[in-house]
């Protein structure tokens, strides 16, 4: 049998990738980036704000208005955006929230009680938008942030630009990194086989991320979903094994995230859930082999990666969960542990399109974590499916015979079928919002 060439032109593309979009982040992403530009744009105004006017896209708008935001026991995005501007770090990006004071935080809800924040929809063709205003007097700054969380593309103060820079106007703008030239081969080679010192940094995901699901295991955040399914195998109710500790601890962490711990996740593709969900199964089956630093070292880069690879299919944001894409990648980690090469992997995966790729995205909130749980258990039982030669057959639905193809066909799917299911979940959330203020 021939040996694959490895492509190690990729290498350089594949570190770069992975070192920008595995990053820490404190709080659910789509709220954060709102905080962000209105740090951004107190810094800007150069006094503390009287006033706030936010704007974001329909998906930010999604994302962001059911989950609560660290530090402050409240949810929504106009208590980021309060919070943001009276004491977020500008130069925090994804952990602008980080050490908030309670006198921010009171002095941001007082903001919100009296009405001086408001929030609105953005008529912007981009995914992933938000835009603070903020005012003091006759002084005005302006902070627009574009196509990822962190990517400001204009600051102003007093209506002149300061800062600009060229806006994506597709509205389709999705992963910074072209992969058309790579296959998930390529992601699995290099994560395997590339020098241990390129990648090592990502073994602070589990570092991160174990964090947070030790701290939701405690039954204070969020659904507890965790902490209830630990507490059911003393009640005799599930069995302590793999599967169980999967997830688990998959969820702990999740359920931490979405409930307001003041811990930061180490996120993927922009967001904490994809972290948790690329890092903690491959970080419970590693303990369970007993593997190495380099073994799981090796299987968070995969996983990692790969998660990375398929959401470059993806628009940012969309109707589809992502968590199930980065809990692909999390099978793909799982399988190297467990001994499976390269099919192994990409078997589980292709079983995975089959079972959740209809899984919806209706904004963050604590019920993510249900989701986080679904998906991770979907990763064992296709792992496990894998190993015993057993996978989604390429006849099935969407799912292709070869992994590329099956992974371009749940890009379509998010990109061009959930459209209008994206416009729908929004509408139903907003008509709920607006018949509980009535």
């Amino acid at each position: 049998m021939c040996t694959p060439t490895l492509n190690t032109d990729l290498w350089p593309k594949f570190v770069k990738a992975a070192r920008a979009e595995v990053a820490p982040a404190l709080g659910c992403t789509e709220p954060i980036s709102l905080a962000l530009a209105c740090a951004i744009a107190a810094k800007t105004l150069g006094r503390a704000p009287e006033r706030i006017e936010a704007r974001v896209s329909p998906n930010l708008m999604k994302n962001g208005m059911g989950v609560t935001v660290p530090g402050t026991g409240a949810v929504g995005l106009q208590i980021a955006a309060a919070v943001g501007a009276l004491g977020g770090d500008p130069d925090g990006k994804l952990e602008v929230l980080k050490g908030l004071s309670g006198e921010t935080v009171d002095a941001a809800k007082r903001m919100l009680a009296e009405h001086r924040v408001t929030l609105s929809i953005a008529d912007v063709p981009n995914i992933l938008y938000s835009e603070a205003r903020v005012f003091a007097g006759d002084e005005t700054a302006r902070v627009c942030i574009a196509d990822s969380h962190t990517n400001v593309v204009l600051i102003e103060r007093n209506g002149a630009a300061l800062f600009r820079a060229e806006l994506d106007i597709s509205g389709q703008a999705g992963a910074a990194y072209d992969f058309s030239d790579a296959t998930a081969r390529d992601v699995y080679d290099f994560s395997t086989q590339a020098p241990l010192e390129t990648m090592d940094f990502i073994h602070e995901a589990a570092t991160l991320n174990e964090a947070l699901s030790r701290a939701g295991m405690g039954g204070q955040f969020g659904l507890h979903i965790g902490a209830t399914l630990h507490k059911q195998v003393s009640a005799g109710l599930l069995s302590d094994n793999l599967l169980t500790r999967i997830l688990t601890r998959t969820t702990a962490a999740s359920d931490a995230r979405m409930g307001g711990a003041t811990l930061p996740a180490m996120s993927n593709s922009g967001s904490g859930n994809q972290g948790i969900a690329a890092t903690m199964p491959v970080v419970v089956v590693a303990e369970h082999v007993g593997a190495d630093r380099e073994a799981l070292t090796r299987a968070l880069m995969l996983s990692h990666l790969m998660a990375i690879y398929i959401h470059a299919r993806l628009p940012k944001l969309s109707a589809l969960c992502a968590v199930t894409t980065a809990s692909m990648g999390a099978a793909a980690g799982m399988a190297h542990l467990l001994g499976g090469g390269y099919a192994v992997a990409g078997m589980a995966i292709s079983s995975m399109i089959g079972d959740l790729a209809g899984m919806i995205c209706d904004g963050a909130s604590n019920s993510c974590a249900m989701k986080v749980s679904t998906s991770a258990g979907s990763a064992y039982k296709a792992v496990l499916m894998a190993l015993d030669g057993v996978c989604v057959a390429g006849s099935d639905g969407i799912v292709e015979c070869e992994l590329d193809a099956s992974i371009a066909n749940l890009g379509k799917l998010a990109s061009q079928g959930m459209v209008q299911t994206d416009v729908q979940i929004l509408k139903i959330m907003m008509d709920k919002q607006t018949a509980a203020s009535a």
